[in-house]
């Protein structure tokens, strides 16, 4: 106890802003019911496991720690099962998450002697006493940091509702028998609470639903609000009312009223259709939807080094699925795990590793490649403890919370609880990671993704033009007229029309989808295209400019991207249903750009003061103005345009999710209309300040003439992730950035990113890797034999080059 009070000084009763570990160590994803427990430390409040608390011992001195340990508890056999009413986990009314119950036991521990007291106890220095009870009251950093339990967004009451007129044409409702008044549907139907019309919902993507003539009844109409006939009973706040302006399931308080207006009486009828929310948790109960997750096949469960799962956090699979693809590339693998230790990585951390996306790379690399938390769950119930190894077997996988706080905390979507595109969260890692490696570019894991891409831009007077940038992904369209099964597509068109005009429903078995190569999705983005509006400066005027495109280097790694989601009429999102034929091995050694080629002549420079100035290709103002109307940026909506050749507005708007978190997405567009001239007193202000002059002139251009800013330039320059102009410029041959890796066009195929759902915000991603010559599915923490690896569904594909 002596030994106790000597150190009371490195002893801190935690406040309220203080940020407390106790579920999961910093280091490694051990929690206090792993063996040995957890080891608070008393005066940072951090987090360590038994193999490591001596670490910090070392690093920081600090001596006194708490030390928590859980016990499982044996579980009840008659434990109820419980029907989820709540799409939820761990609420009342959501899904049993089974956990188990623990007993939990604390003492306090002075190191390096691992001398050990009990806690509670009497005997205990009250400043230790207060000190620990205000570490176990409060809610740990961890779940501050990731809400615990997730619910569907409550409905709000309608707008329309309080103001509602109703038109009173004669129109009684009956209680049943009720058909649509344009066709013969006797599903899906709503009352529109205006004039009564029953009428039939949307038409689903894959044929099913209605015929769309309610939502046509509100374009004519504009009357707002429906109601979903056969969700109406006598609780009324199960019926599912639709407003048709505010394109959501809303709250109707005077739905009673308003039914009663068309002599329905609520209280008499029966449930007999399931709402839009009980659809969705429908599919969250089966949550095995589809091929995709390898649905009704028994999946030989893997365990061992890399065969680690991800457990969901709560719509987290984008993450999960993207890092398990990551973490089985060499570069990566030999960056964190390889070739760090996590004593290393420990040691170069801050005072608190948690916020260190160095450290949180290597815990989560040590996680997912040492094995160690990849094991089959035991049987608690069995007498013997005996590991479960039938194809039911679980594992409990990793929480990867503190990796994701500290990968989201720079970004305001991935900190969210929502469901992300796992497209937009690989750009964003790959550029964070860029960044803490900034200092030492060799041993820069992401550059393995990165490759050079150069478009090659020819007028009618038969100059060209090149544009070069780096990228990290290689977005493709997909040529739906490139199908291979034509033929059945029109015959499954006609039988389609066929079923409509009958009235009758597509079924599932019936339905036929587009099948394109991964080939032609190749050969579109190398395909000649026009460009409108192109300022040719042989021509001194705009024309129709040739545009072709290839790429410079060829990069460890190839992702491609397929660009499924598309913009229908009324700027509606749409996922095209389409599959896509992947071959395991692919040559892109005919993407190669050659560069300037010999007989080729450049476009002459801008002359200076000319009345187009150095612009190469004006943003199409049509294409700027629709993407500004829904909430974009300005200047990102013409760089948007620019960068994509004025091809439209699809294409703009993929350009600009992809591109949101570029460094220089703020930067000017174009240089200065009058030549390279620069105001010569600033350039001799900032050469008196030791910068070459060169450099201050170039600093100059790129902050509109602002010192402040060119210094700021000069200290910071953007970041290579491509042009911030369309100038074209001089190219003498095939542009090889040195920094990039490079190397023969011959890939395999090693990773799916697969996405069910019809928007990248919702629904599911699930990841297929090839591993030890076999393909493994990780559906979050579920790892196991794939069978089937859905190659024809990707979203994301990852190709690795086979060394020659």
């Amino acid at each position: 106890m002596e030994l106790l009070r000597a150190n009371l000084s490195r002893v801190r009763i935690p406040e309220p802003t203080n940020r407390i570990y106790k579920h999961e160590c910093c280091i490694t994803f051990d929690t206090p019911k792993s063996e040995g427990g957890l080891f608070v430390d008393m005066n940072t409040f951090l987090a360590f496991a038994k193999d490591y608390v001596a670490w910090n011992f070392q690093k920081t001195g600090n001596p006194v720690y708490l030390h928590i340990k859980q016990t499982k508890k044996p579980i009840p056999e008659d434990r109820p099962l419980k029907k989820p009413t709540l799409l939820a986990i761990g609420v009342d009314g959501g899904f049993d998450n089974q956990e188990p119950e623990y007993d939990e036991t604390y003492s306090i521990l002075i190191l390096p002697d691992y001398t050990s007291f009990p806690f509670p106890s009497v005997d205990l220095p009250e400043k230790v006493r207060l000190a620990v009870d205000a570490v176990l009251i409060a809610e740990g950093a961890e779940r501050k940091e990731q809400i615990a339990s997730w619910t569907a967004d409550k409905k709000q009451i309608s707008e329309h509702a309080l103001t509602l007129k109703q038109i009173d044409n004669g129109v009684i409702v009956p209680p049943s028998g009720w058909k649509c008044a344009k066709c013969d549907k006797t599903e899906n139907l709503w009352l529109n609470l205006s004039d009564g019309m029953i009428l039939c919902g949307r038409k689903l993507w894959d044929g099913s639903g209605g015929n769309n003539h309610a939502i046509e009844h509100y374009n004519e109409t504009h009357y707002p609000l429906a109601v979903k006939l056969g969700t109406i009973t006598s609780d009324l706040e199960g019926a599912d009312v639709f407003s048709y302006p505010e394109d959501e399931s809303v709250t109707d308080p005077l739905l009673s009223d308003h039914l009663a207006f068309f002599g329905i009486d609520f209280s008499s009828l029966q449930k007999t259709e399931m709402t839009t929310a009980e659809r969705e948790l429908d599919q969250n109960t089966n949550f095995d939807w589809n091929r995709i997750q390898e649905s009704g096949q028994e999946v030989e469960p893997l365990f061992g080094p890399g065969y680690t799962g991800l457990t969901n956090l709560g719509n987290s699979c984008y993450l999960a699925a993207t890092m398990q693809v990551i973490f089985s590339t060499h570069s990566f693998c030999s960056r964190y795990y390889k070739n760090q230790s996590l004593k290393t990585a420990f040691d170069a951390a801050p005072s608190d590793p948690t916020v260190d996306l160095n450290m949180q790379l290597t815990k989560l690399a040590y996680g997912l490649l040492s094995g160690k938390y990849s094991v089959p769950t035991v049987q608690t119930d069995d007498v013997t403890n005996a590991v479960d190894l039938s194809p039911n077997a679980k594992q409990e996988g990793i929480r990867p919370r503190m990796f994701k706080a500290v990968i989201a905390a720079s970004h305001p979507e991935f900190s969210t609880m929502r469901q992300q595109d796992a497209l937009e969260f690989f750009l964003h890692f790959i550029d964070q990671v860029e960044r803490i490696n900034a200092g030492h570019p060799e041993a820069d894991p992401a550059r393995s993704f990165k490759f050079g891409i150069e478009e090659r831009l020819q007028c009618p007077s038969g100059k060209v033009a090149y544009n070069k940038r780096n990228d990290c992904i290689l977005s493709l369209n997909i040529p739906l007229e490139m199908a291979t099964n034509k033929k059945e597509l029109e015959e499954f068109q006609k039988l389609k029309a066929q079923k409509e005009a009958e009235g009758k429903e597509i079924s599932s078995d019936e339905i036929v989808r587009p099948r394109v190569p991964l080939r032609a999705c190749l050969d579109s983005f190398s395909h000649p295209e026009e460009v409108q509006g192109f300022y040719s400066t042989a021509l001194k005027a705009r024309t129709t400019a040739i545009k072709t495109a290839g790429l410079t280097t060829f990069p460890d790694y190839l992702v491609l991207h397929m660009r499924k989601f598309v913009m229908e009429a009324g700027w509606v999102p749409k996922k095209l249903d389409v599959y896509v034929d992947a071959d395991d091995i692919i040559d892109i050694s005919l993407m190669r750009s050659k560069g300037l080629q010999p007989g080729e002549e450049l476009l002459p420079e801008d002359a200076p003061g000319s009345e187009e100035g150095s612009t190469k290709v004006l943003p199409n103002e049509d294409i700027v103005s629709q993407l500004a109307s829904m909430g974009f940026n300005h200047l990102h909506c013409q760089k948007a345009a620019i960068n994509t050749s004025n091809a439209g507005v699809e294409e703009a708007m993929n350009w600009l999710l992809s591109h949101m978190d570029d460094p220089d997405i703020d930067a000017p567009i174009y240089k200065d209309a009058k030549n390279d001239d620069v105001d010569p007193s600033k350039v001799a202000t900032l050469v008196s300040f030791g910068f070459e002059e060169e450099v201050a002139r170039k600093a100059l251009k790129a902050s509109g003439g602002d010192i402040e800013k060119a210094t700021d330039w000069i200290f910071n320059p953007p970041a290579a992730s491509g042009p911030s102009d369309m100038d074209a410029t001089p190219s003498s041959g095939p542009i090889v950035d040195a920094s990039l890796p490079d190397g023969d066009g011959k890939y395999r195929l090693i990773g799916l990113v697969s996405h069910i759902g019809t928007s990248t915000q919702c629904g599911h991603y699930v990841a297929h890797v090839y591993k030890e010559g076999r393909w493994v599915i990780f559906n979050d923490d579920k790892v196991g034999v794939s069978k089937d690896p859905p190659k024809d569904m990707a979203y994301l594909y990852f190709y690795e080059r086979i060394q020659s």
